[in-house]
């Protein structure tokens, strides 16, 4: 079976409403990854929580692509906010991704370079980044696109975000995102992603996410299920 979109949520509250907005939902696995499968605005849609941190993100997005071959996989969710402006339950809406924990820069390479593919910057789908850029507006929610920068740490000391802000111009941070752009771009299958702010990735970050996860993952699934009614 194909599915239309492809939709990755790292934790529970990132997918327990788009799950509960799929007509006839069923569930399957591939390997070690469950889908829920079902319609919503006409379209065939694969849901599935991948787990925390960018290998169990590969994992999810390989699985998908073999056994669905999405038309579009959309990694939605929460992040850590680095650009100035950007507050709790904004919203970054990705152009491009970048591991920033990918580092070979001791052999002279630049940090973030992936290499294999010789590659810094994972390009999100156009039309998904315009549609989003659309949707927000008319929800008047407050929307950034730019980079999302994606790594095996909870940023949340300011030297870090710092670094990530000199290094790559990023303007929010999480830790699957790149994983699944990376997956997305060597299978050549186009795909968004999706930040809602939960924490200023500083030293306020442990104190902010608790209170503003939750919504900020509502405001992300939200703009999800927007995005595939007009895709």
């Amino acid at each position: 079976m194909t599915v239309d979109i492809g939709i990755i949520g790292a934790m529970e509250s990132e997918v327990e409403g788009l799950v509960a907005a799929l007509e006839g939902v069923r569930e399957e696995t591939a390997g070690s990854v469950k889908f829920f499968l079902g319609e919503a605005f006409g379209k065939r849609v694969a849901v599935t929580r991948c787990g925390v941190g960018k290998v169990f993100a590969a994992l999810a997005a390989e699985a998908m692509i073999i056994k669905y071959s999405p038309k579009l996989i959309i990694n939605t969710g929460v992040g850590g906010a680095l650009a100035r402006g950007l507050n709790t339950t904004d919203v970054v809406i990705a152009d491009k991704l970048v591991e920033h924990d990918m580092d070979t820069s001791p052999l002279g390479d630049p940090k973030g370079l992936i290499s294999g593919i010789n590659k810094i910057y994972f390009d999100a789908d156009e039309r998904s980044v315009s549609l989003l850029s659309e949707i927000a507006r008319e929800k008047g929610i407050n929307a950034t696109v730019g980079t999302v920068a994606s790594g095996d740490k909870f940023i949340a000391k300011k030297e870090d975000k710092d670094a990530i802000v000199r290094e790559f111009s990023a303007s929010a941070c999480e830790m699957e995102g790149g994983a699944i752009a990376h997956v997305a771009y060597v299978n050549s299958t186009p795909f968004a992603v999706i930040r809602a702010i939960s924490d200023s990735a500083d030293g306020e970050a442990t104190m902010d996410y608790p209170t503003f996860m939750p919504i900020a993952a509502k405001i992300s699934t939200e703009l999800t299920l927007e995005l595939i009614k007009k895709y």
